[in-house]
C-alpha cells in the first residue's frame, strides 16, 4: 500500500462514527458517505486504556460491507498488538495506535503495515512530541488528540493548535511525507485553524452525526475547512438540499 502523503494536501474528512446513531448506523454511514467524506473514522475503545467500551472486530466487519470508503480504525486500547490482525482482517485500511501504550512501536507499525493497512501514531493533548523523534519515518500518519479520549462530545482543547504546527514543521524539515490527522471537538469553527497549522485530516464526530442532516455537516465542515467562501458554502447546502 503506498505511503500517507502530507500530500494530501488536499483536505479529507472522517467522520467519526462514535456519535452515530447505531440503530441506523447503516443508513448514517451511507449519508455521509453520499456527501463526499473521505474516510469513516472508527474508535475502538477498551474499558482500561480509557474509561468507555465501543466496539470490536465484528462490528468493523459489518462496516466494511456498508461502505466502500477506507476505515480509519484508531485503537485506544492497553494491548493493540494481540488485535492487529483481527481489526486488519475485519477490514481496517488505517490502524493507528497510541504512542503511550506501545512498548515496541516500531515493530507494531512494521506489523500493521505488513498486514496491508497504513499505520499510523495517536498522541493524548499531554503527550511530547519528542516522542515521534525515532518513529517519524517508519508511521503514515499521525493522530494528534484534541481532547483527552474516551468520550464522544467533548470540548476542543486549544493548546493543541500550536502543537499541530510544531508536528507539521518536524515532518517538513525532515523531508517526510506523514499527514497529520486532528480527533476531538472539531467542527466548522476552528477546523480551518486546524488546517492552517497543517493537519489534513480531520475527524468530527457531533458536529456531523449530531446535526440534523448530517451530508449538508460533511459539506459545511469541508468548506469551512478549505476556507471557501460564503457563496461556495450557499451552493453546497443547494445542491444537497436537492
Amino acid at each position: 500500500m503506498p505511503r500517507a502523503s502530507n500530500a494530501m494536501n488536499a483536505v479529507k474528512i472522517a467522520p467519526s462514527i462514535l456519535s452515530a446513531d447505531f440503530a441506523r448506523l447503516g443508513e448514517e454511514i451511507q449519508r455521509v458517505e453520499e456527501a463526499g467524506a473521505d474516510l469513516l473514522h472508527v474508535d475502538v475503545m477498551d474499558g482500561h486504556y480509557v474509561p468507555n467500551l465501543t466496539i470490536g472486530p465484528p462490528v468493523v466487519a459489518a462496516l466494511r460491507k456498508a461502505t466502500r470508503l477506507p476505515l480509519d480504525v484508531h485503537l485506544m486500547m492497553t494491548n493493540p498488538d494481540a488485535f492487529l490482525r483481527d481489526f486488519r482482517d475485519a477490514g481496517a485500511d488505517l490502524i493507528s495506535v497510541h504512542v503511550e501504550v506501545v512498548p515496541h512501536l516500531h515493530r507494531t507499525l512494521e506489523t500493521i503495515r505488513a498486514l496491508g493497512a497504513q499505520p499510523g501514531v495517536a498522541l493524548n493533548p499531554g503527550t511530547s512530541l519528542t516522542l515521534l523523534d525515532e518513529i517519524l519515518p517508519f508511521t503514515d500518519f499521525v493522530l494528534v488528540m484534541t481532547v483527552n479520549p474516551g468520550f464522544g462530545g467533548q470540548r476542543f482543547i486549544e493548546a493543541c493548535l500550536p502543537k499541530v504546527a510544531r508536528l507539521q514543521r518536524m515532518i517538513a524539515s525532515r523531508g517526510l511525507e506523514v499527514a497529520i490527522e486532528t480527533d476531538g471537538g472539531i467542527g466548522e469553527h476552528n477546523a480551518r485553524a486546524l488546517v492552517e497549522q497543517g493537519a489534513r485530516w480531520i475527524v468530527a464526530g457531533s458536529s456531523i452525526f449530531g446535526a440534523p442532516d448530517s451530508r449538508l455537516a460533511v459539506k459545511r465542515l469541508r468548506e469551512a475547512a478549505t476556507g471557501a467562501t460564503p457563496a461556495a458554502a450557499r451552493e453546497v447546502g443547494e445542491t444537497v438540499a436537492r
